[in-house]
């Protein structure tokens, strides 16, 4: 039977397509395999933290100290659950922000339209566009009638580009974003007219697919604080094993009690164990994960948290991110008058701008795709009564669109038209001295950042015209339409230079567009650095220029990675965000990547450890206040546990060096580090930001987590504490208290000192008064918890006798209570000799 559609585009053959699928694969981009629960809880397992806290059980467990075992387990079992269940999180907050299904295509196959998968496209596919499709894939255009497609998916830029038909298929398709190609591309979207494309590429030999496979070429930067935490516990669980091993001996010498040493060993080894630190470092990242959660940010890594307080550099993309991705006129041009509304009164457009926003309307769709046309339609109306008779579309000799609309109130027609300027100046026959004013009028428009269209108004009666030369229109003025900066970004940006971080925007815009909206933003805008002159610098001397620009335009994707690299080489800490594919590969070449979760594609989202769900360029600005938070109080809690093994080890070793008899063993010990340590990390990760958080530089990302004043300051604490501990148990034992009385009032004086280094480490820059006084409801549940837990501990025989606890009297406590308020104040009074240097 013959084909009734002869001569009409036949396409591919069923069996041709199925075999090109089978042979060239699905049309589907490159994607990050999803890490299932059982690969994150093997990632979790491997950190050296979370092996040796469970190794310590173990240990304890064979030696048959099945309380300690059994505590140690628990809270190994504890962190790693949270760890897991925080990224497991993520990942489902990822799923639901990405799209379940392929979009769908509409292709030519046997000479029948046929709406297929987009999957299921393949090279050679004639697929049918139209406005509001997605692209499936790239492709040479056979015929296009108005076509303009918004490519900011893949270049950054706003404003869509004209499309045409093209001749001979070229060997390589050129980069996107040019005007009057014959190419389209994979993601990017037909805002207008219509056209039918041969596909060229497919999944990743697409022009996306290239740049998701080009992420697998890039290492993630590691986390530097895991890596001292590693060096940390080796360092702490070398000293401890040696100084217990030493405790062994010494007691076996000296008191010829191999099985006495051993406990003695064992519980120094607990005193020195940091297996609070994982537990620590754990509760920090998820609750941070959790707080930033709250500013609609989502930590795809929380390891990236640590990282957010030395951010020196933020790079930025331009379009959707600094400012709203929608386009809006910003400027009317009537003859000489010009009406700009950021500087307009409020209240109705005058008239004669009125008129000429009208008249754009009516030169655009009725129900519009292309967003300038939509810009139109949200400042004006037209009469619902008028009827589209006419239209004329953009060619590439006449970039002009031209309509005609009958009123049933009268006999001419009205004609609108729209387009480039200079196209408009032909169709109304301008003199050359008009035609020089508007092109003064138009490059100022245009230096502050605009897109400029001109406007021409006529009438015609009669048969309708057959070209453009039948009209007689009027050239009526000017419209200039941006891109808005996002409200909140001006006062983001300067909150981020008061905290020394320098921002940077990288955006495939044109120069002029680009320096007017990092004007409006409150960067410091000196040169424009572009990407051709990019092209010209090797790495060393784009390092010296990425060190003074902070406005970089017309930049591919190979460009702004090149750009990261750069800064990184020159020493910053580089956070990049972004939302378009051409985004990706830099996203994760950053030490911070942070994609869009709102506009954001799936290839950028993948490549990032932020997203932010608000797509919000001030929510980042939040994230990083939140990083130093959080930074700042990981310090506190660190600090105090160092200062808090002083003493617990001290007391452990004293006994042993002064013929003392043993004061803490192993239940002892499990009770301060699994109770109170653990517990006070919650407290410390609950304290508010010091006052100059975001008024002082970022910190160097080469200094460690215990820096040499925090290690002073905390050995200072520590050696108080364990004087002041040390004094009591010598007091009681001189006062001739028996040996479980003397055990009771050292342990109780270890707690009191203990919860006198919560209060001395809570802030680094405020007073006592302000620290004790602040609000922190953790903190008084965990002294409820913890003096409830202690008061049970004494009052009930059976638990005084698991302790080996004796009686104690009021008197008792209150020096007890006493030599902690001691303890406080002094490490107030000292406490300004180290602030500067611990709050900077």
């Amino acid at each position: 039977m013959q084909n009734p559609n002869v001569g009409a585009p036949q396409g591919l053959s069923e069996e041709e397509a199925a075999a090109r699928l089978r042979a060239e694969g699905a049309n589907l981009l490159p994607a990050a395999e999803r890490r299932s629960a059982l690969r994150i809880v093997a990632e979790v397992m491997r950190e050296p933290m979370f092996a040796l806290l469970i190794g310590a059980g173990l240990i304890y467990l064979v030696l048959g100290d099945h309380e300690e075992a059994l505590i140690l387990l628990a809270f190994a079992t504890f962190s790693v659950s949270i760890a897991v269940v925080q990224e497991t999180r993520s990942e489902r907050v990822l799923d639901a922000l990405r799209d379940l299904t392929s979009p769908r295509a509409l292709v030519i196959r046997e000479g029948v339209r046929k709406r297929i998968a987009g999957r299921d496209v393949v090279r050679g596919d004639l697929v049918l566009l139209a406005e509001g499709d997605r692209v499936p894939a790239d492709g040479r255009l056979l015929t296009a009638h108005e076509l303009q497609v918004d490519e900011s998916l893949l270049t950054g830029e706003a404003a869509p580009v004209r499309k045409v038909a093209g001749g001979a298929v070229a060997p390589v398709a050129p980069r996107p974003g040019g005007e009057d190609l014959p190419f389209v591309y994979s993601g990017t979207l037909v805002v207008r007219g219509q056209g039918l494309a041969e596909v060229m590429a497919t999944g990743p030999r697409s022009e996306i697919g290239r740049i998701g496979a080009a992420l697998g070429g890039i290492d993630t930067e590691p986390p530097p604080l895991r890596g001292q935490m590693r060096r940390l516990v080796r360092g702490f669980a070398a000293l401890g094993g040696v100084t217990a091993a030493l405790v062994v001996v010494l007691y076996a010498l000296t008191r010829h009690d191999w099985l006495g040493g051993l406990l003695a060993g064992i519980a120094v080894s607990m005193s020195m164990l940091p297996e609070e630190i994982p537990l620590v470092l754990t509760v920090f990242m998820v609750m941070g994960s959790w707080r930033i959660s709250r500013a609609r940010v989502l930590t795809r890594r929380s390891a990236a948290i640590e990282t957010l307080g030395a951010t020196t550099v933020l790079c930025t993309d331009k379009t959707g991110t600094l400012t709203q991705n929608r386009m809006s006129i910003v400027e009317l041009r009537v003859g000489d008058f010009a009406y700009r509304f950021d500087e307009a009164p409020a209240g109705p457009i005058p008239e004669p701008m009125r008129a000429l926003v009208e008249l754009g309307v009516l030169a655009s769709a009725p129900d519009p795709f292309d967003p300038m046309e939509k810009a139109f339609h949200a400042l004006a109306q037209v009469d619902d009564g008028m009827e589209l008779v006419h239209g004329f579309g953009l060619s590439p000799e006449l970039l002009a669109v031209t309509q005609i609309w009958s009123a049933p109130d009268r006999k001419d027609r009205v004609v609108a038209a729209k387009g480039a300027p200079e196209a408009i100046a032909r169709l109304a026959k301008l003199g050359p001295e008009e035609t020089a004013a508007m092109r003064r009028q138009v490059e100022d428009m245009a230096g502050r950042g605009m897109r400029v269209l001109g406007i021409a108004e006529g009438t015609h009666e009669g048969e309708m015209p057959a070209s453009l030369g039948d009209l007689t229109l009027r050239y009526a003025g000017l419209v200039g339409l941006a891109d808005p900066l996002r409200p909140a970004v001006p006062a983001a940006v300067a909150e981020c230079r008061a905290a020394g971080i320098r921002v940077a925007m990288i955006t495939g815009d044109y120069p002029a567009t680009a320096r007017a909206i990092a004007l409006q933003a409150g960067l410091d805008v000196g040169e424009v650095l572009t990407g051709a002159e990019i092209d010209r610098l090797d790495d060393e001397a784009l390092r010296d220029e990425a060190r003074r620009v902070t406005v970089f335009a017309r930049i591919l994707p190979e460009q702004k990675l090149r750009i990261v690299n750069a800064l990184k080489a020159d020493g910053e800490i580089v956070a990049m965000t972004g939302d378009g594919v051409n985004d990706a590969p830099a996203l994760k070449a950053a030490h911070i990547g942070i994609a869009m979760g709102g506009r954001g594609t799936d290839v950028a989202r993948e490549a990032s450890s932020i997203v932010l769900l608000d797509d919000d360029f001030a929510s980042m600005v939040k994230t990083v206040r939140l990083g130093r938070r959080i930074y700042d109080n990981l310090r506190k809690a660190m600090g105090y546990i160092l200062a808090v093994h002083v003493p617990i080890a001290g007391i452990s070793l004293i006994p042993l060096l002064a013929s003392w008899p043993l004061i803490l063993t192993p239940v002892h010990i499990a009770f301060l580090e699994m109770v109170i340590d653990p517990v006070c990390s919650i407290v410390f990760e609950a304290e508010g930001e010091e006052g100059n958080i975001m008024r002082r530089p970022p910190r160097d990302p080469a200094s460690p987590l215990f820096s040499g004043a925090l290690i002073a300051w905390s050995l200072v604490q520590g050696a108080l504490s364990l004087a002041v501990v040390a004094g009591m148990t010598w007091l009681a034992m001189s006062r001739g208290m028996s040996e479980p009385e003397v055990r009771a009032l050292a342990f109780v004086s270890l707690v009191v000192t203990n919860v006198a280094l919560i209060f001395a480490n809570r802030s680094f820059s405020t007073s006592l008064l302000t620290a004790i006084g602040g609000r922190n409801l953790a903190l008084w549940s965990v002294l409820g918890v913890t003096s409830l837990l202690l008061a049970l501990v004494l009052a009930i025989p059976a638990t005084r006798a698991l302790f080996r606890f004796g009686p104690l009297h009021a008197d008792d406590l209150a020096l007890c209570a006493a030599g902690g308020l001691l303890t406080l104040i002094a490490l107030e009074v000292l406490k300004p000799l180290w602030r500067r240097r611990l709050s900077g």
